[in-house]
């Protein structure tokens, strides 16, 4: 979780593990990161999807500007009229073909929405009218501030990372950190101290009970291997002596 919903690099974690009395490397924090961040990141999705029926309402579109290598890629996000980020895509382009595939990968998971707010890139309205929506599209100046606000957490995380090396990867982190982000996201500006604490209490405690339900199923399909080892041979002093004089010239 330290990893994931704040802004930090892996030996930072290893650090404040460390302070906590958890002694483990940052490469092992990594490893786990690998094995169970999708496990959480579908989990989580699963069960948000399963309750945002509102989120076909209006959704936010909108690509940012993302280097691997010192090469440009493009991430495809769609955010609901709450700020929840509903689909992340990575591509190489952003064309028609580019934004076509991204809207029927939203749509086949969260239906259609009503209203779709894009800034004014062509490549929407082909893509939209490839798919028979052209009249659900809006446009302006700052309609879509809501999507450029869901990018922010994502830059802190880019930067706290050192940027990404490899696509693979950026698309593997990109689909984890929208549902943790999602789920702690409580819009602390928009209610008041009592319902905030409730809310982030009981964030807490379904993530809780999410990584127990999942550690006890991964501990279930584990498979312990025993390696019986032989005992170590015991040498004596005067025997290792002797092996001295004899390796001596």
């Amino acid at each position: 979780m330290l990893y994931v919903r704040f802004p930090l690099s892996l030996r930072d974690v290893e650090d404040l593990l460390h302070e906590r009395g958890v002694d483990v490397s940052h490469e092992t924090v990594g490893f786990w990161w690998h094995r169970f961040g999708p496990m959480f990141a579908a989990e989580i999705r699963k069960r948000r999807i399963e309750g945002m029926r509102s989120s076909r309402w209006r959704w936010h579109l909108d690509e940012m500007f993302v280097k691997i290598n010192g090469e440009v890629h493009y991430l495809w996000r769609a955010v609901d009229h709450e700020g929840e980020v509903l689909e992340s895509f990575l591509t190489k382009r952003r064309d028609k073909k580019a934004a076509l595939r991204f809207l029927r990968k939203a749509m086949r998971k969260h239906g259609r929405p009503e209203v779709i707010v894009t800034d004014r890139l062509r490549s929407y309205g082909a893509a939209l009218k490839e798919i028979g929506a052209p009249d659900r599209q809006e446009t302006g100046r700052w309609l879509n501030n809501r999507a450029e606000n869901s990018h922010l957490p994502f830059r802190r995380r880019e930067r706290a990372m050192l940027r990404f090396r490899r696509l693979r990867r950026l698309q593997k982190f990109a689909s984890v950190h929208a549902p943790v982000s999602n789920h702690f996201n409580q819009d602390r500006s928009l209610s008041s101290r009592h319902h905030f604490k409730r809310n982030r209490t009981a964030a807490l405690m379904e993530w809780r009970g999410l990584c127990a339900a999942l550690g006890t199923a991964s501990l279930s399909l584990r498979r312990v291997v025993r390696i019986s080892l032989p005992a170590p041979a015991t040498v004596l002093p005067s025997q290792r002596l002797n092996r001295i004089r004899q390796t001596a010239p």
